[in-house]
């Protein structure tokens, strides 16, 4: 029914709190014409779903190319026959280009989901992280994707009490996160990786600190994803049914990546592996449940 497909290993980013460059290499590309024969492949097969891989999917093909090659690709993609949803992990802030957005928008398999590991906020942190931009840019990008594509999910993840993060830099983050209004938000508590940069920066959090943080931001955004999935009641959604338990059909809309996001309950059994227009009547934080 769903597929992973690696089109990319390795990372040429130097984010100082990451192990990948050091143990996978720099960025390597699959070439489009063996990603598009895998597609092919799976398709026959019957899967409906590809979910296309990367530590920065948003640099397919620039090692091979020269040029960024992931709208090339999600447009040879969008014309595979059975293959009905295609979706993008992950992106890299700097790099969801407005051609990108377009693209996803003008191609009709791709769906409206976008995993943008952000990390953080405040321009210090992200500095001191090695990462692009700000909150405010990321905000604008947003803003650019919701035009495009109006019910868009945005994920991402972010890092607490990573060296040197003030009560000042964390309230930033949150006072983003409100802003930002994202479907899906996780986090992790910073933890030290020995041969990273960050492992010996000063100011290393305590873990009573960024223990709290974690739980101050996690709950600021569960009322914010249970506001998002509220606003699906009385609307319809396609459905991917994957699953069957106590008399519901169990499956994933566009908004629910496998394995991480939340899931949708429909009344009755329904074949597996068919996709299902679902009317949503109740919402929870995670999931949603209609007929």
């Amino acid at each position: 029914v769903r597929a992973f497909v690696e089109v990319q290993n390795g990372c040429d980013h130097r984010c100082t709190f990451c192990t990948i460059p050091s143990c996978r290499g720099a960025h390597q590309s699959k070439p489009i014409e063996r990603v598009m024969e895998e597609a092919h492949f799976l398709a026959s097969q019957g899967t409906k779903e590809i979910n296309l891989i990367a530590q920065d999917v948003t640099q397919y093909g620039y090692d091979l190319y020269k040029e960024f090659t992931l709208p090339k690709l999600l447009k040879q993609l969008n014309e595979v026959d059975g293959i009905e949803w295609i979706r993008i992990l992950y992106f890299y802030p700097n790099r969801l280009t407005d051609e990108v957005i377009e693209t996803m928008a003008s191609c009709a398999k791709v769906v409206p989901y976008i995993d943008i590991p952000l990390q953080h906020a405040h321009p210090d942190v992200l500095r001191r992280m090695k990462r692009p931009w700000d909150g405010e840019r990321y905000l604008a990008r947003f803003q650019k994707v919701r035009d495009a594509m109006p019910d868009c999910a945005i994920r991402t993840t972010f890092i607490v009490g990573f060296p040197g993060e003030t009560d000042a830099e964390f309230q930033y983050l949150l006072d983003f996160i409100k802003a930002a209004q994202m479907d899906r938000v996780g986090a992790f508590v910073y933890s030290r990786e020995p041969g990273t940069p960050s492992f010996d920066m000063e100011g290393q959090v305590p873990f009573r600190t960024k223990r709290m943080r974690y739980d101050q931001l996690m709950k600021l955004q569960q009322g914010i994803s249970l506001t998002k999935n509220q606003a699906w009641v009385g609307r319809e959604l396609s459905v991917l049914i994957e699953d069957h338990r106590d008399g519901w059909s169990i499956g994933r809309s566009f908004r629910d990546a496998p394995e991480i996001d939340g899931l949708v309950f429909a009344e009755g059994s329904f074949p597996l592996g068919e996709l299902r227009s679902v009317r949503i009547k109740t919402a929870e934080h995670y999931d949603l449940m209609g007929v």
